[in-house]
């Protein structure tokens, strides 16, 4: 397992470190540099385009695994030097080509639309059309939930606000240094562990992609802790929003062979309770206001906490720890025997909302006195 794990996380730490270096040090060439604003908290010049590394450290380590499992489908006996571990999944790499690479090519569209955002900042009817169309073209190939449902429109329409919702959601985080990259690590991390121990046996491809993505996230966040020197912009917080929405609806969270309660397809919700509450409250908080509710403003949970008085990297960090405790929540799903014990999961999980509800209008009422 732990073999498993470096594996798949270490080549994508090492690819975004490095990719993000380089995009870092082109960044002003390319005029690809964030300028400070009303609406931002940096006060300096700051390079943007690290999405690019965050995609390069997946795409190149996910194109190295499918070459190997090509090369190795085709073998009557594998090389001694190929992991064992690696060997025997990938027949089941190739049967699933398809379905990931329509994700990755999905995540590689929106990336490069919020490259182009990035440079000419485009207007939010375009975009919004944009990621429907890659959304119902993933759904289209299969990336769908079913929700133990007979209807499958219902599945088609769910999962595509679902993708829609956590690709835009990942968007509105990145507005401080570390905050998206880090729960996009966070979130990506404890998916993977509720695939490779949540049912009866380990789902090591979805896991493995998360692992990816958790690594490809790390490696970012090298740059992009407070102070960053270097933004994500848009290609990566779509394309990262993208990827876990992708992912967290192809993984498979209900075991019957386990015998368990349905109650542990909450699980999503417990681990993205935070990034899902900060979407939902800035959105009803424009549109109350009669603004669009893709105008950037600073009604996020985060700039709450910096009006409270904590500084930018004290509230990422207290964003992280609440998504940390959220998503343990989900863990602990899987340990329940029945739905009271799923019940009081939930309530956890609503009083860490509360709190952060209670601290936001506290913000508030600062910020208007």
């Amino acid at each position: 397992m732990l073999f498993f794990l470096l594996t798949c996380s270490i080549p994508a730490f090492l690819v975004s470190l490095l990719a993000t270096t380089g995009v870092k040090r082109c960044a002003s060439r390319w005029g690809l540099i964030d300028q400070p604003g009303d609406r931002k908290v940096h006060v300096s010049p700051t390079p943007l385009g690290g999405g690019i590394g965050v995609w390069l450290g997946v795409l190149l380590p996910v194109f190295a695994a499918q070459v190997a499992a090509a090369m190795i489908s085709g073998m009557e006996t594998v090389p001694a030097w190929f992991p064992p571990e690696l060997a025997k999944h990938a027949a089941g790499v190739t049967y699933r080509s398809g379905q990931l690479w329509a994700i990755l090519g999905g995540g590689t569209l929106l990336a490069v639309m919020g490259l182009l955002d990035d440079f000419r900042n485009l207007a939010w009817k375009p975009r919004l059309l944009v990621q429907t169309l890659v959304a119902g073209a993933v759904v289209s190939a299969g990336v769908r939930a079913t929700l133990f449902v007979s209807a499958p429109w219902l599945g088609f329409v769910v999962t595509m606000l679902w993708i829609l919702v956590l690709t835009n959601a990942f968007n509105f985080l990145d507005n401080m240094d570390g905050l998206s990259t880090g729960i996009g690590l966070i979130v990506a991390a404890l998916f993977a562990v509720v695939m490779l121990t949540g049912t009866s046996e380990p789902r090591w491809l979805v896991s493995g992609l998360l692992l990816v993505l958790a690594g490809s996230c790390a490696g970012f966040l090298i740059h992009n802790r407070p102070p960053a020197s270097i933004f994500m912009g848009d290609s990566g917080s779509y394309f990262l929003g993208f990827l876990i929405a992708c992912l967290t609806v192809t993984g498979t969270f209900y075991d019957p062979k386990l015998g368990g309660s349905r109650h542990v397809m909450l699980a999503p919700l417990c681990v993205l309770a935070i990034p899902l509450y900060d979407f939902c409250s800035v959105m009803w908080i424009r549109l109350r206001e009669g603004r669009s509710p893709f105008h950037a403003d600073k009604s996020h949970f985060s700039h709450r906490l910096v009006e409270l008085g904590l500084s930018q990297r004290g509230a990422v960090l207290t964003i992280h720890l609440a998504t940390l405790t959220t998503g343990l929540g989900a863990l602990l799903l899987y340990r329940m025997p029945d739905k009271s014990g799923a019940a009081i999961v939930v309530a956890m999980v609503g009083c860490v909302l509360a709190i952060i509800a209670i601290l936001e209008s506290c913000g508030r009422r600062g910020n208007a006195d």
